[in-house]
């Protein structure tokens, strides 16, 4: 089995930065895909970002131009870095990872929040 322990949310002020990590452990094989997603409340989960393997990335509209995803693969990590933050950005971020024929996993999230 893989594990995920997500770091780096808190409480910051609208326009500052953050810097999520999510470092997988156990199990791997290679992690084909590594993602964040964040669910505020009252809201459906969905994609902020997602790298592959090979570096190939995606992002959500809201998070182009201000956040960055990155992987260490001989860390099996992953980094969110979140720049000019929103209140609307306000949410809890999981970290999501997937190894081919093995599906995925979800880490436990982490609170981010954005003050006005």
């Amino acid at each position: 089995q893989v594990q995920l322990v997500e770091s780096g949310g808190g409480l910051v002020q609208a326009g500052g930065s953050l810097r999520l990590s999510c470092a997988a452990s156990g199990s791997i094989f290679r992690l084909n895909a590594m993602g964040w997603y964040r669910q505020a409340p009252g809201k459906q989960r969905e994609l902020v970002a997602v790298i592959i393997y090979g570096g190939s990335t995606k992002y959500a509209d809201s998070a182009k131009g201000r956040f960055t995803i990155s992987r260490d693969n001989a860390k099996n990590t992953v980094y969110l870095q979140m720049n000019s933050l929103k209140p609307e950005d306000t949410a809890v971020y999981y970290c999501n990872v997937v190894q081919l024929g093995l599906g995925d996993v979800w880490g436990q999230g982490t609170q981010v929040t954005v003050s006005s």
